[in-house]
């Protein structure tokens, strides 16, 4: 593997490169930082987790000193969402971080009084987590993703890497429907201008892959893209091989998407995302309100290629486009 360029996310970036001493702690205080995803704890999840406590870390904040991090993780079974967000907020935390949409939802349901920092929300403006980017108002501010122009350069990026593209299916997961809305109305836009079909074809449960792959094929598609979902990255090696055994290219957009096999992915780099995530909590343990720091938005993205894949379905890639990705894997 190889890494071509830096990401940045948002103003400010630059205050973790110097780290910091905690403001004004009182002797003996603990911060309690909880955390809620809707996701299996998985590697990669673990790794962006490593990028927010090495951030915090870097903010002069030492883990299991002054300040201790409790998680809980639904599984996929997003049902257990509000019963782990009571059982966080019940333990009183200083902070309570939360990734992606469902683990939003349930978090802002069960208190408004202990801020909350988003991360990797779709549209925290459109689902009703907040009042504005800009002041997000109550006890919520972070860091969101929607950056639909990205569902444009995804559809571009696979049409390049494949010339003769004609037909695309977007796998989707059916409780992400607001998201979901979002990215195929901006993918079909691009679609008919680069003259490809596009099939939606949406699943609820993530058992039913093989079934939504095979619906794929029947309905003639020749490519699939799979849309931004925390379900889909933990299932990833199950996409990846089911693309790679119909002879699907596929495009995502988070890296570890590519990274299990998919031909190429598009998008924010979640380690990144949790460092900044690190610097919006120092700022609300600082005495800052959650509902009065602008909700940020990704700037700058990586392009990750996946060679190996490429190969085993005869793609040719073109150079023009290796040269531009920040990742290639062979």
């Amino acid at each position: 593997m190889t890494n071509r360029r830096g990401f940045l996310v948002g103003a400010g970036a630059a205050l973790l490169a110097m780290p910091l001493a905690v403001h004004a702690q009182q002797p003996g205080k603990v911060w309690r930082i909880a955390y809620l995803s809707p996701t299996v704890r998985n590697n990669e999840e673990s790794t962006t987790l490593r990028a927010f406590t090495e951030a915090m870390s870097n903010l002069g904040y030492i883990e299991n000193r002054n300040w201790t991090f409790e998680q809980r993780y639904a599984d996929d079974h997003l049902d257990r969402l509000p019963a782990l967000a009571s059982e966080l907020v019940n333990a009183h935390p200083d902070v309570l971080l939360t990734f992606a949409t469902p683990a939003s939802r349930a978090a802002k349901a069960t208190t408004t009084t202990i801020p909350i920092v988003l991360v990797a929300v779709g549209d925290p403006l459109g689902v009703g987590l907040v009042k504005s980017l800009n002041r997000p108002g109550e006890n919520i501010t972070g860091l969101a993703l929607n950056n639909v122009e990205t569902a444009e350069k995804r559809m571009q990026l696979l049409k390049e890497a494949v010339p003769k593209l004609s037909r695309v299916a977007l796998l989707a997961n059916q409780k992400n429907p607001l998201f979901n809305a979002l990215h195929i109305s901006q993918t079909k836009k691009v679609a008919e201008r680069l003259d490809i079909s596009v099939e939606v074809v949406e699943i609820a449960d993530p058992e039913r892959l093989p079934e939504a792959f095979s619906t794929i094929v029947a309905r003639h598609a020749v490519g699939v893209i799979v849309l931004p979902d925390p379900g889909f990255i933990a299932h990833r090696d199950r996409i990846a091989q089911l693309a790679l055994q119909h002879r699907l290219p596929s495009a995502a957009q988070d890296r570890p998407i590519a990274v299990a096999g998919c031909l190429l992915a598009f998008g924010p780099d979640l380690n990144e995302l949790y460092r900044q995530a690190a610097r919006f909590v120092d700022k609300i343990l600082r005495g800052a309100k959650p509902g009065d720091i602008p909700v940020e938005q990704p700037t700058k993205f990586e392009l990750v290629i996946n060679l190996k894949t490429a190969k085993a379905l005869g793609l040719t890639i073109p150079q023009s486009l290796l040269l531009r990705a920040d990742q290639v894997i062979e």
